[in-house]
């Protein structure tokens, strides 16, 4: 059962107990990420998640590690475009320390200017290991210029500068804006009570001061086109997308459907045509990433340069069949009965669930059972996924991306028309 509460302080609570296991996940969901900062200070937010683990007035960042490890439980954090997220997954008996441990992070960082230092070396090593992995790079690229001029559009990272600028005055400024009551959803599942659980939870985190007014939010334009990035690799990397929807939007189940069928599985038509049929890349996939307020349908496949300009070619091909004929009742059934069960199993876990509450709260304030979301796949009809390909594919919408040897590429603008 799932139970929510909203304290007087604005701090939102949801828990789900699961009866049959032993371990509970208790997350704390912060509303604000890499979006919400200035492009003076790119990447603050994800130094300041770095930074939480460096040390309080009470522990040290070894005392953090040996407490959580003493118990065995598992403590990780994360910083996102439009959230961050702290959670520990320990035995039952252990939550009230690992509570008392998370809130230690997330109340009374130590921000000391010498770990400060230290840490941008590993920030900037951080940044360095995207330009050294092609796949993520190229989406950083890609994303950079698709919302170019749009926080959305910001690498999550930083850059070299406004990381190496930073420093305890402006963490503190930043951490005392972004975390406050208002801004954190805390989501526990698990063996777990909700009373309990609340009791905790509010000794912990009862006192932390209301949110001052959420900053201001821009949909974010996109941007068609081509972009080349020569770089010494062996092969190419391609990245090519559309405008998709937010995360809320009512079509987004049908997105999940068309996504499967694009490239989203060894049996799509992007995966069957370009690896199995003419062995021309060996990663070759499709997905969709959503904000509150937009979103984008993204291609990436890692091909020889030589066959860059036919591995878009046969992409856009695929977008435009998408779009100008339904797809299959075969295609259809399959996609269902893959995402049905891949959801079903995704949340077979006490974290899994955990980060499902606190998603669903960030994003759509209420919780979709199981079944909700079930029968709304379900329910995704041949019409359905055709409308949205035709609302999406539309000619001069696509962005593409190519990174690596690209000397005397012969791939057009044009190309990517979907005329």
């Amino acid at each position: 059962m799932i139970v929510r509460e909203q304290f007087d302080n604005g701090l939102r609570l949801l828990t789900e107990s699961m009866p049959g296991v032993r371990s509970v996940s208790f997350g704390a969901w912060l509303t604000q990420g890499s979006r919400h900062e200035s492009a003076e200070r790119s990447g603050i937010a994800h130094f300041v998640e770095h930074m939480l683990f460096k040390g309080t007035a009470r522990r040290s960042a070894e005392d953090i590690a040996q407490e959580i490890d003493s118990i065995g439980g598992q403590l990780d954090a994360f910083t996102a475009k439009e959230c961050a997220g702290y959670y520990v997954k320990v035995l039952d008996d252990h939550l009230p320390r690992a509570v008392d441990v998370l809130a230690d992070l997330l109340l009374n960082p130590a921000f000391d200017p010498g770990d400060i230092e230290r840490e941008k070396k590993v920030v900037l090593e951080e940044i360095k290991m995207v330009e050294d992995t092609p796949d993520d790079l190229v989406h950083e690229l890609f994303t950079q210029r698709f919302w170019a001029g749009h926080p959305l559009g910001r690498p999550i990272l930083g850059v070299p500068e406004t990381v190496r600028a930073l420093d305890a005055a402006s963490l503190r400024q930043h951490f005392g804006r972004a975390y406050s009551a208002g801004n954190l959803v805390i989501a526990a599942a698990g063996h777990v009570d909700h009373e309990a659980v609340r009791e905790l939870v509010t000794s912990a985190f009862g006192d932390l001061r209301p949110s001052v007014d959420p900053p201001i939010e821009s949909a974010p334009p996109s941007i068609p086109g081509l972009l080349v990035r020569e770089k010494a690799l062996e092969q190419c990397h391609v990245c090519l997308g559309v405008r998709g929807y937010p995360e809320s939007h009512s079509d987004r189940y049908i997105c999940y459907v068309l996504n499967i069928v694009l490239g989203g599985t060894m049996s799509s038509r992007l995966f069957q045509n370009i690896r199995e049929k003419r062995g021309l890349a060996y990663s070759v996939n499709s997905g969709f990433v959503s904000y509150h307020d937009g979103g984008a349908l993204t291609i990436y496949a890692g091909c020889d340069a030589e066959s860059v300009v036919e591995v878009v070619d046969l992409i856009v091909a695929e977008l435009q069949s998408l779009r100008d004929e339904p797809i299959t009742i075969e295609e259809l059934t399959r996609a269902k009965e893959h995402l049905t069960g891949s959801l079903v199993l995704s949340l077979e876990s006490t974290s899994s669930r955990m980060s499902n509450l606190a998603r669903q709260e960030i994003y759509f304030g209420r919780q979709f059972t199981l079944d909700d979301t079930l029968q709304a796949v379900l329910g995704v009809t041949l019409d359905d996924v055709h409308r949205v390909a035709r609302a999406l594919l539309v000619p001069g919408a696509v962005a593409a991306t190519v990174l690596g040897p690209v000397a005397g590429l012969a791939l057009r603008e044009e190309q990517l028309a979907l005329t």
